[in-house]
């Protein structure tokens, strides 16, 4: 168990780096785009050949992965609409705009963006394949932008830089815990559960993507976001080969 909740704050951590790179240097809207374009690359290659045929090698039914797929895209839907009320829907936006919305949304929106994926490092140790590496890292580095996007947002906004830090510290320390909790909870599960919570995983992952980071990459980055997300992907998926 202590394993899962290691590599849980492993994988999170980026994001306490990315939070102080910010605060430490300027970074133009563009740059800042075409790394969280390579960011989403990063995760659409994780969520393909680390979550949707992982699960699909589980399972010996494929209606387990797309349950699990479209399972996973309502429920985060669902609980980001529901934040997005309560104040938390420019969380990750670069221009300040989360100085209109709630402290306490923007921090459990920032929680449920990264849950899904802390909790499928938990799962891998479960599985007895030892952590992937290639997930790992692929969710440490989509991180850093998110965490550099947020935090420019936030600092504009008027949020110190200590309260920032903070945030990510406690959103780093709750991915750890997210870990443990898919070791523990899915101890003994079959393979018909286990795919279906590794679909379920990907689904909201990519929702996450698509509704938060994505649109802010392009809106910044331009037409190049495209290749660079491209190169992200590349990216990831030797990782994946490789291991």
């Amino acid at each position: 168990m202590g394993g899962a909740f290691f590599w849980g704050l492993v994988a999170a951590s980026s994001l306490i780096v990315g939070g102080a790179f910010a605060l430490s240097f300027r970074i133009s809207q563009r740059n800042l785009g075409l790394v969280m374009g390579f960011g989403s690359g990063v995760l659409i290659s994780a969520v393909a050949y680390e979550l949707a045929l992982e699960a699909f090698e589980t399972s010996s039914h494929t209606w387990h992965v797309a349950a699990g797929l479209f399972a996973g895209s309502f429920t985060f839907f669902v609980g980001d609409a529901l934040i997005d009320r309560m104040g938390g829907e420019m969380r990750k936006d670069s221009d300040g705009a989360q100085a209109d919305g709630s402290a306490l949304a923007i921090v459990l929106g920032t929680v449920l963006d990264g849950i899904p994926e802390s909790a499928v490092i938990g799962l891998g140790l479960l599985q007895g394949e030892g952590v992937s590496a290639a997930f790992v890292v692929a969710v440490f580095v989509s991180n850093v932008p998110e965490a550099v996007a947020a935090t420019t947002g936030l600092a504009q906004s008027g949020w110190s830089g200590p309260k920032i830090t903070g945030l990510w510290a406690a959103v780093t320390v709750v991915s750890g815990v997210a870990a443990l909790a898919g070791y523990a909870f899915l101890d003994g599960a079959g393979p018909a559960v286990l795919a279906f919570v590794l679909a379920f995983a990907g689904g909201a992952v990519l929702t996450m993507l698509a509704d938060t980071m994505m649109p802010e990459a392009f809106q910044h980055g331009g037409r190049l976001t495209g290749v660079v997300t491209t190169f992200g992907f590349a990216v990831a998926f030797a990782l994946s080969v490789l291991e």
